[in-house]
């Protein structure tokens, strides 16, 4: 059974820090571009940011610079680094794991910037 589960989100005031991890099992994790997602209330699910097996990544335009993700295959494990958090970075962030015709999305954890 393949499981994603992501943790690491909470309550942070703006200009803090967060580190976002999705502990992925059931599949072969090396293989496997891993994304995050993020969804705002109201808002729908937009891209943050990517890696690919390789090690490849790609970022949404507003996080560049601020976000940065990476992978540790030892662990099965994607990470998500936040720096310099805005209000707007407010929202659900999930993980996603894809190959070929294959996807497979964690739960979420929920990621509030505010004073």
């Amino acid at each position: 059974q393949v499981q994603l589960v992501e943790s690491g989100g909470g309550l942070v005031q703006p200009g803090g820090s967060l580190r976002l991890s999705c502990a992925v099992s059931g599949l072969t994790f090396s293989i496997y571009n891993m994304s995050w997602y993020r969804q705002a209330p109201g808002k729908q699910r937009e891209s943050v940011a990517s890696i690919t097996s390789a090690g490849d990544t790609n970022y949404v335009e507003a996080v560049k610079g601020r976000f940065t993700i990476f992978r540790d295959n030892a662990k099965n494990t994607v990470y998500l680094q936040m720096n310099s958090l805005k209000p707007e970075d407010t929202a659900d962030y999930y993980c996603r794991a894809n190959f070929k015709i294959w996807q497979h999305w964690g739960q979420g954890t929920q990621v509030t910037v505010s004073s």
